[in-house]
């Protein structure tokens, strides 16, 4: 950065939202004043094209009205503008406009004014000329020699050269292998053309050659042959780049100093005039523009550069003298004279700041103020850092991923449901099973309280549920307006939905002083729907095949004064019971106990009960604060049930099964298919017909099978939603049921919640199960493991295999039970226990990069999970010796021992996986004695010496090790039965290391 900045002499913002480029401004006396002053020529994208006479010390935050002199609006877009004598019968100087597809010229002139309002200023249009092509720059000059007025040139984007003379089109020619335009410049001296190719090189073309080369009309291929008269266009010379080029200018101003400068992307090149190059200066920087000027040394020449740092620097060829700092990156650059100060530095920017400086020395003014030096206050010191650890440990502490802010919002979004069902329904099913499909309509206000911009309202709701309408467009809005949305909420399926609620979200722009477009932010409020949308009132089953009993602390409850609405078309008068009966499902009953405060809900459908039981447990809640009952109280005591719960899980998952047989049997018809459309198409284009040899009814069958397939596969689809509905509508009674058991807070809800239903949707790349599963097993591996150590171990792992469709729900089951089990136990749920965990020394090692393989689950103290198949075959094969049998016997007995002393007054589910267990380890006895016998005898014999040697020096060091692990399992009270049990058994003969290895093997196995 430099240390001087350019010198601001006077300055204008031109526009709002126009764009420049280094055409759009040139300098000159463009009115003909006849004082040798220039005036500024500024020409926009925007077709707007102005004219200013700058006055020292008179600028403003806009336009300065004084020094400018004209203002007009053209039709179409400015390219490029130049002044020059482009009029043949005149000696004045006139304006050339470029445009994408018309040549103008203009001629500027201004009329004294008797008025103190000043001068004023004419634009007139002398002649143009409608281009055939599009424009992309010009240049102008003596062509040929021509004296007295100049000529213009005309690059089209397809690379041809337009030439004319004043009023009249002289001709034009295609340029050789031209891909893309390049800078175009015109030489006097040598009366030659230069321009940069899309080959990098600059070329250069003499006037003459491209005067008697062949019409551009009558050939625009160079490649194609000649016609009669005319030559091929060649260069002069070439020279190459090898980079492309931003700028070219031959500067005129001296002979002594002839040279052609070209401005690339890294490098700025001097050449003579014959293409032999003078210097070359590597740059540092990536440049914007830059213009050649006179120089006071004779044989140099200075040259201003503009860079996209906001750097303007000086150059004499190839010294840098001197660096100025500006406000923007300039597109443009021009040296002017005007009657205040002469050699005006004018740059312009791609937004339209157009700047008039010098390059002076003047410092800046401004001085750092002292800072007073008194001595510290330490008790105020201290006072302000205890604070200070007060708010960093409240920060800490709350784990929110967003901050909270106290600052009100600029809009208030409430949705009001209807208490009463539309009369006329506006649902697309009118009646499911002879049941009449209701309607309920749902108001949203949104009332701003600042000025709001783009708004729009999205509605979203959980299917089968539909809405009439999800997406508004609402209008700007004022501080203190408001607007009120109406929509209906209908069912639009064959089956319960799993929640009633929906969102209503608001994205909207605030404008600020900053960003008067708006800042983007989203709203979003929360409505529930009523129970009576899904479900009528009916008469109580008696004989159902699910049932759930929930227990609560006070006396019993009128169902009717629960449920008002569905009472009165109720049966039973005592109020003791109540049916629902769902418009696409089953009949739920619920029984309030005449003697006991107990409630049951029963059904013929698992998952239809949890709207049921969410609505009871909700209203009992609100019912009993109503009275004042504090010590209010719920709860569940009986077998959680997870048999029926797995029943929807096992449903789902056959179906996500058939979905990737139905694709993979649709890719395979899909490429039978093609095969034979290749196969009859070669026949048809075969100029000799032969025989199809039943192609087409191959073709025709293959084409049913399709069809088929594709409507069987979409069948499926259908059914897959509405199964994963019902597996949500499961989850969340489940989840219900464990936090009425446990009595779990609402976070450890909601982390059970987030656990057991990872995914609002099922996709055909992740599934429900695998994610479940793998939420689960973190779970069992933090803050649900047996001790602390393996939450260390759990953390010190890398991440785990892709999640894929597993092949089985086997795991998932086991994982989920295993979950129940242990929160049942007393385990608890929280996100936080892992940040408390210390990492002990030898497990940092394994966290270390290249460490150890990742353990894919670690297994508690008394469970031993399942190997996959691939995984024990690999153990197999690996270890098939005598020694080995002994060792997984050992091994097997340990786990399955022990957790059937540790669970033994447990639950009996747990029993039952250890006995299942049992059988497993006893078949993978069996088949490691079968592969076994299948090795070579010599083996064995080797490894029975080895055993020999070993087994007496590694005995009395397996005792040594045996006495201290009953020492540390004598401080666990399960630990105290394993004790016991391990000092019966007999002590395998086996080196201590190779203990370690096989107790680690089932662990590293289980996932």
């Amino acid at each position: 950065m430099s240390l001087f900045k350019a010198r601001d002499w006077w300055s204008a913002v031109l526009g709002e939202g126009e764009e420049f480029d280094q055409g759009c401004l040139c300098v000159g006396d463009v009115d003909n004043s006849g004082s040798g002053h220039d005036k500024v020529v500024v020409g926009s994208y925007m077709g707007m094209l102005r004219i200013f006479s700058p006055h020292a010390n008179k600028s403003t935050e806009g336009v300065p009205v004084e020094a400018q002199l004209l203002e007009v609006q053209l039709q179409n877009a400015i390219i490029q503008v130049e002044v020059g004598k482009f009029v043949s019968c005149s000696d004045l100087l006139h304006l050339a406009v470029l445009h994408p597809r018309k040549l103008s010229v203009y001629s500027v002139s201004g009329t004294a004014g008797n008025v103190e309002h000043g001068d004023q200023y004419q634009l007139k249009l002398v002649y143009e000329h409608n281009l055939q092509r599009t424009a992309c720059n010009m240049t102008y000059g003596t062509f040929g020699g021509v004296t007295g007025h100049h000529s213009l040139c005309i690059q089209s984007m397809e690379g041809m050269l337009m030439f004319f003379e004043q009023d009249s089109y002289s001709f034009g020619r295609f340029l050789p292998g031209f891909l893309l335009p390049g800078p175009l410049v015109y030489n006097p001296r040598t009366d030659s053309f230069l321009t940069v190719s899309s080959a990098r090189q600059l070329e250069s073309y003499k006037y003459e050659t491209l005067a008697v080369a062949t019409e551009a009309e009558s050939r625009q291929d160079p490649d194609l042959p000649l016609k009669t008269g005319g030559k091929r266009l060649t260069p002069d010379w070439t020279f190459v780049l090898g980079e492309q080029a931003l700028d070219l200018c031959v500067p005129s101003f001296s002979h002594s100093s002839a040279s052609i400068f070209v401005l690339g992307e890294r490098n700025l090149y001097c050449l003579r005039d014959n293409g032999q190059i003078r210097f070359m200066k590597k740059l540092e920087f990536n440049p914007s523009c830059f213009l050649p000027y006179t120089s006071v040394t004779d044989g140099t020449t200075n040259l201003l550069m503009g860079n996209h740092t906001n750097m303007l620097l000086v150059y004499q060829d190839v010294t840098l003298k001197w660096a100025a700092q500006l406000p923007y990156v300039p597109v443009a650059v021009r040296i002017a004279n005007f009657p205040d100060l002469k050699g005006v530095v004018i740059s312009l920017s791609s937004s339209g700041h157009l700047l008039c400086s010098y390059m002076g020395t003047d410092p800046s003014f401004f001085s750092t103020p002292k800072v007073d030096a008194r001595e510290a206050d330490y008790e105020q010191v201290d006072a302000e850092m205890k604070k200070l650890q007060k708010f960093i440990r409240e920060a800490t502490r709350t784990q929110d991923i967003l901050p909270k802010t106290d600052i009100e919002e600029d809009l208030i979004v409430t949705a009001a449901v209807s208490a009463n069902m539309d009369s006329e329904s506006q649902a697309l099913i009118q009646d499911i099973d002879g049941l009449p499909v209701p309607s309920v309509t749902i108001q949203v206000k949104v009332k701003a309280s600042s000025v709001v911009q783009a708004s729009k309202l999205t509605v979203s709701i959980q299917p089968p549920l539909a809405v009439t309408q999800d997406q508004f467009v609402l209008e700007p809005m004022g501080i203190g307006s408001s607007t009120v949305v109406a929509f209906s909420a209908f069912l639009n399926g064959r089956y319960p939905p799993a929640d009633l609620t929906g969102d209503v979200t608001v994205s909207y722009s605030s404008p600020t002083e900053l960003n008067p477009k708006g800042v983007p932010r989203v709203l979003q409020s929360r409505f529930s729907l009523p129970l009576g949308l899904v479900c009528v009132p009916s008469s109580p089953a008696k004989t159902t095949k699910f049932k759930i009993t929930v227990d609560t602390n006070q006396a019993p409850v009128d169902l009717d004064s629960i449920f008002p609405e569905f009472s009165g078309k109720s049966e039973d008068k005592d109020g003791n019971s109540l049916a629902f009966q769902f418009l696409s499902g089953a009949k739920v009953t619920v029984l309030a106990s005449k003697t006991s405060q107990r409630y049951r809900i029963q059904s013929d459908s698992f998952e239809d009960m949890w709207l049921v039981v969410k609505e009871l447990v909700r209203r009992f809640d609100r019912h009993f604060s109503k009275l004042g009952v504090k010590d209010f109280k719920k709860s569940f005591s009986g077998p959680l049930p997870l048999q029926e719960y797995f029943l929807s899980v096992d449903h789902h998952f056959q179906l996500r099964v058939s979905a990737q047989q139905y694709q993979d049997l649709l890719s395979e018809r899909a490429v039978q298919f093609r095969a034979i459309q290749r196969r009859l198409l070669t026949r048809f284009k075969d100029k000799t017909p032969a025989p199809l040899q039943n192609l087409d009814t191959l073709l025709d069958a293959t084409y049913s099978q399709v069809m088929a397939l594709a409507e069987a596969a979409e069948e499926n689809r259908a059914l897959l939603e509405e199964a994963f509905v019902r597996l949500r509508s499961a989850t969340h009674l489940l989840v219900l049921l464990m936090s009425l058991w446990q009595g779990l807070t609402p976070d450890q809800t909601a982390i059970l919640e987030a656990t057991l239903l990872p995914l609002l949707q099922d996709t055909p790349q992740l599934g429900w199960e695998e994610s479940c599963d793998a939420a689960v097993s973190h779970l069992l591996r933090s803050c649900l493991s047996r001790s602390s150590k393996d939450q260390a171990t759990s953390l010190a792992q890398a991440g785990g295999p892709v999640l894929g469709l597993p092949r089985d729900t086997a795991r998932l089951k086991k994982h989920i039970t295993l979950l129940c089990d242990r929160i049942g136990k007393g385990g608890r749920l929280s996100l936080a226990s892992e940040a408390n965990v210390q990492v002990p020394a030898q497990v940092q090692s394994l966290a270390a990069p290249g460490g150890v393989e990742p353990i894919a689950e670690v297994a508690g103290d008394g469970e031993e999970l399942e190997l996959p198949q691939e995984m024990t075959k690999f153990i197999k094969k690996k270890q098939p010796s005598k020694k080995v049998k002994k060792d997984k016997k050992d091994v097997s007995k340990e786990p399955s021992e022990t957790s059937l002393k540790e669970e033994a007054g447990g639950a009996e589910e747990p029993v039952k996986e250890a006995k299942k267990e049992k059988k497993e380890s006893s078949k993978e006895k069996k088949e490691s004695k079968k592969e076994s016998s299948k090795e070579p005898k010599e083996e064995g014999k080797k490894e029975s010496k080895k055993e020999t040697s070993s087994s007496t020096s590694s005995s009395s060091k397996e005792k040594k090790e045996s006495s201290k692990e009953k020492k540390e399992k004598d401080k666990d009270k399960e630990g105290k039965e394993a004790g016991k049990e391990s000092g019966d058994k007999k002590v395998s003969k086996k080196s201590s290391v190779k203990v370690k290895e096989k107790k680690k093997e089932p662990e590293a196995g289980e996932g």
